[in-house]
């Protein structure tokens, strides 16, 4: 498995992509927007869900946390099956986030992948593409990176994406 983590915008998605281009063999991907898509429409904007404030900042609640680790585990089920995935996730909770994974990898190899972008330039990403709320680049650009232990770590922010994925790429057994 790897594991990427990084704030809004940071590029995530786009090294995720490369990789699977990159990699000899194939790699599922599966990210923390796909689990959010997958929710009810009402938990997309309620306490017991996800919620966006108009700063940016995300608060989830109890039912949202209940979801999620069922998630995690049928991802860790699947890894553990033979299937090889690759995560896109945003450490809300820096190391508390990156604690609720490694109980569920416990005995899987995993690559934990920091992914790390200045804020300006995310900042800037979230703008362009019109799909987020803005705020969220900014506030999350090192929240989700506190406590958090990593195998290696990317700096989106001058590296195109391509070249991040090979570097990676390069640290998969």
């Amino acid at each position: 498995m790897i594991i990427l983590n990084g704030g809004s915008s940071s590029g995530k998605s786009g090294i995720v992509r490369c990789l699977q281009a990159v990699l000899p063999d194939p790699w599922q991907a599966l990210g923390v927007d796909t689990f959010v898509e997958s929710l009810p429409a009402a938990m997309r904007s309620s306490s017991a869900g996800i919620e966006f404030a108009p700063d940016g900042e995300v608060q989830v609640g109890a039912v949202f946390r209940e979801l999620e680790a069922a998630w995690i585990e049928g991802i860790a089920a699947m890894a553990r099956a033979g299937a090889r995935v690759i995560v896109d996730e945003v450490f809300l909770g820096g190391a508390q986030s990156q604690q609720r994974w490694l109980r569920a990898l416990a005995g899987l190899e995993v690559l934990w992948v920091g992914v790390r972008c200045q804020g300006a330039v995310a900042a800037g990403r979230e703008l362009a593409r019109g799909d987020r709320t803005v705020g969220m680049a900014q506030t999350q650009a090192e929240l989700v990176h506190r406590g958090v232990r990593y195998d290696l770590e990317v700096d989106s922010t001058r590296r195109e994406s391509l070249e991040c994925a090979r570097l990676i790429a390069a640290r998969v057994h």
